[in-house]
């Protein structure tokens, strides 16, 4: 049951963009220092966030945040939801993106484009806040494709770089077309669940799993999921992200983007998980993910690649964890996502730093870092020893936790769980591989003279990795208040939760997390060995994806322009056969398919004018056909407009009667004039084959129309609407003459629309023909050949 608070959510959500638009302006007037000003944006939306903490802990209930009514009619409004989960998540997005926009302040001091990144990080920011508080389906949507939009800006800011602009071009691609998955996703999720609010669907989990369209649904919310979340076989595009300056990286990787995938599959876990199929698909791409991710980290000497493998193994270890349905299992997933948050954004930064004031971030041009740069030397040991899961760092908490949810004594915990393990001792020696490498040993000549970075450089890192042991003294806070009621809204149970220096048990998995210390340092010791191993299997992973990536986009380029050739062949007698063919289709294939074929009436008794005027029509369509000139043809063809003229006449209406002759009147003399310009002379020179095609469609266009003409007029009549025109003709429009009061009054929206294309047409008729008038002016030989609307309009650009 949910409750009205907190209404200004709304404006305060909204700040992000203003921030936006106004960053630019206050970089150009107060330069590299605007970033202090500009913090105060996202620590403003953290302080009042702060506020919902206390409610949502101590009720268990989500806060509904009164919605914006958008679409009502389609159930489509915006509306914001915070509960344990997104509420944290909102913490982790405002609160880090305070020290990202400081430490962009620093690490771009002078860059031409400052106020330009600036603007897409906020604009990055208030997308990604908008996922996680998003109640409505399609507010969520919105809000995830802004995600993919703003990221493609911020990792192609170097535009003029062809590697970022393909990492960015990349990432779009991947993420924008899981997007799509997840749309589809949705829209199956509001038919099964009959509401588009996530807080009204998280109470049908048993509507939406006993669903018919659950399979299809699960798939397409997974695809969204995991490419946005990079885990295999996607994981490609978010190691080719670190194109990206390093603030970005850091934003990405510790609290934004990457986090929506994993977001959305802990969102929707009470409805879609603890199935067969969850609990299958999540824990094998996730464990691949994980394995894969750590091993290829223990291969780069770059050290953002190594911390982008980090990541991605640390997704996977996520989407592994929650695919268990395990409560204990989801439960270390999300205090491993908070310590994740904390130490990955710390060590990004700390990588920067090293890039920035050294010159190089290549593990193996640097040493002995540690006297040159002291704070950056402490915060990173303490990101590793979080990391790593050492005590007395939150980390540690969440390895405890992960063991002892994934411990058991059948095959596919036993799987898990070996996994996990070896997972972590990877994972323990990249930590440490970048926190000690770049800072231990003999200095080492950089290209640049390293020395500690400025307060705007170096206040992130260190404030990241102080939380990592703060959130162990005030264990108390942080369990009860922010994890524990994340937890139990992703495993839908009140579970418990013991965060502290204290919150050490001796058991079979601690002895688990001495293991993973144990292979750690030996994969730590090993580095080098691993890095230099080659093998098949290790070009796959590392290279294999990102080189379909191109296969598949090069092949999807030469099969666009295949099919644009064969559509837009630029023969305009092609373009109409195809038409009339679809139109043959949508006319006969339902019919014949729903067997709704009408009755073929019977012959009415008709008088001889009006068997005279059938003659007419029958003696002009056979002058068309053995027209032996073009003019003759013209004039043919307008005797079966007559002929319809004179049956309006006959009817009863002889006002439709005399417009239908006007109109066919000026229709030949038209194509006269056009024929003219062209060749009257010429006559139908078609093949055979041509012709019986050309028949072909004919007679199946005509009579498509011939039945669905007899099926409207076997039907049922219904009357109101002309009982309405009848009616009120007269009383709204002041008009006798209903037909033109129809055209006039009640289309006359309509009928100026018509009468516009009628212009536009006439026009396009004038241009052709002044155009084919010159080029017939020329003393050039008249060719034998139809000439064609692509040749006519080419003569006349030639002529001018």
């Amino acid at each position: 049951m949910a409750f009205e608070f907190g209404g200004g959510l709304n404006l305060v959500l909204a700040t992000p963009f203003a921030a936006a638009v106004v960053a630019p302006y206050l970089k150009k007037a107060l330069g590299h220092n605007s970033a202090w000003l500009l913090a105060m944006v996202p620590a403003g939306i953290f302080i009042y966030l702060c506020q919902f903490i206390g409610t949502v802990a101590t009720s268990g209930h989500g806060v509904n945040i009164t919605p914006i009514e958008w679409l009502p009619h389609y159930g489509i409004q915006y509306s914001l939801f915070v509960d344990g989960l997104s509420l944290v998540f909102a913490l982790l997005i405002s609160g880090i993106g305070t020290l990202i926009i400081l430490y962009s302040g620093g690490y771009l001091n002078g860059h031409a484009d400052q106020g330009r990144f600036l603007s897409f990080m906020f604009l990055f920011m208030g997308s990604m806040i908008g996922v996680v508080l998003a109640d409505n389906l399609m507010t969520l949507f919105i809000y995830w494709e802004l995600t993919s939009i703003t990221s493609f800006l911020l990792i192609g800011f170097n535009h003029k770089e062809e590697r970022s602009r393909r990492a960015a071009l990349q990432a779009l691609i991947v993420t924008g077309g899981g997007g799509l998955a997840l749309l589809a996703g949705l829209l199956l999720m509001y038919h099964a669940g009959g509401t588009m609010e996530m807080s009204e669907l998280l109470g049908k989990g048993d509507v939406l799993r006993d669903s018919g369209f659950y399979v299809p649904m699960l798939l397409l919310l997974l695809g969204g999921a995991f490419t946005k979340s990079a885990q295999f076989p996607f994981h490609y595009w978010l190691r080719n992200a670190m194109e990206a300056p390093t603030p970005v990286s850091a934003y990405l990787h510790s609290a934004t983007m990457v986090k929506a995938g994993v977001y959305l599959l802990m969102r929707v876990h009470p409805v879609m998980g603890d199935t067969a199929l969850w609990t299958t698909i999540l824990p094998i791409f996730g464990g691949v993910t994980l394995i894969m991710g750590t091993w290829m980290s223990l291969r780069q000497t770059d050290l953002k690649l190594t911390l982008a493998y980090t990541t991605i193994a640390s997704l996977g270890l996520l989407v592994m964890l929650v695919g268990t349905s395990n409560e204990t299992a989801i439960t270390g997933a999300v205090v491993y996502l908070f310590a994740h948050a904390l130490f990955k954004g710390g060590f990004f930064m700390i990588v920067g730093t090293i890039d920035h004031e050294a010159g190089t971030r290549d593990v193996t041009r640097l040493g002995g870092l540690r006297h040159a740069m002291p704070f950056s030397f402490y915060a990173a040991v303490a990101c590793a020893l979080s990391m790593g899961g050492l005590w007395p760092f939150i980390g540690f908490i969440a390895k405890e936790e992960i063991y002892a949810g994934l411990i058991g004594t059948n095959a596919p915990a036993l799987f898990l769980t070996l996994t996990a393990v070896l997972g972590n001792a990877m994972m323990f020696g990249a930590a440490f591989v970048v926190a000690l490498k770049p800072f231990l040993g003999e200095s080492v000549k950089t290209p640049k003279h390293a020395h500690e970075g400025p307060v705007l450089l170096v206040a992130g890192p260190v404030a990241l990795a102080s939380l990592g042991l703060l959130s162990m003294l005030f264990g108390d806070f942080v369990g009860a208040e922010l994890l524990r009621p994340m937890a139990n809204v992703v495993h839908g149970h009140h579970g418990h939760l013991q965060i502290g220096i204290g919150a050490v048990h001796v058991n079979f998995a601690f002895m688990l997390s001495l293991m993973t210390i144990a292979l750690g340092v030996g994969f730590y010791f090993k580095y080098e060995a691993i890095r230099s191993t080659r093998g098949v299997l290790i070009r796959f992973l590392g290279e294999g994806p990102d080189s379909f990536f191109d296969i598949f986009i090069a092949g999807l380029v030469r099969f666009s322009a295949r099919t644009a050739r064969l559509l837009q062949s630029g023969n305009m007698e092609v373009y109409l056969a195809a038409t009339f063919a679809t139109i043959a289709v949508a006319l006969l294939v339902p019919m014949i398919a729903f067997d709704e074929l009408p009755d073929w009436p019977t012959m009415p008794d008709l008088y001889i004018y009006e068997w005279s005027t059938l003659g007419l029509a029958v003696v002009g369509l056979y002058a068309l056909l053995v027209a032996k000139t073009r003019l003759t043809a013209i004039v043919s063809l307008g005797i079966q407009g007559f002929a319809v003229a004179l049956i309006f006449l006959l009817f009863g209406a002889p006002d439709l009667s005399f417009t239908q002759f006007m109109v066919e009147t000026l229709s030949v003399v038209i194509i006269a004039l056009i024929m003219n310009r062209l060749s009257l002379k010429e006559h139908d020179k078609r093949p055979g084959p041509q012709i019986a095609l050309d028949a072909s469609l004919s007679i199946l266009v005509g009579l498509g129309f011939c039945l669905l003409l007899m099926s409207v007029t076997q039907g049922t009549f219904d009357w109101h609407l002309s009982e309405f025109f009848t009616e009120y003709s007269r009383a709204i429009a002041h008009g006798r003459n209903i037909v033109n009061v129809i055209i006039v009054d009640f289309r006359g929206f309509d009928t100026l629309g018509e009468i516009a294309v009628v212009t536009i047409t006439a026009l396009c008729v004038h241009t052709l023909t002044l155009g084919t008038g010159r080029m017939a002016r020329k003393p050039k030989a008249v060719s034998t050949h139809p000439v064609s609307l692509d040749e006519a309009t080419s003569g006349q650009k030639g002529a001018e």
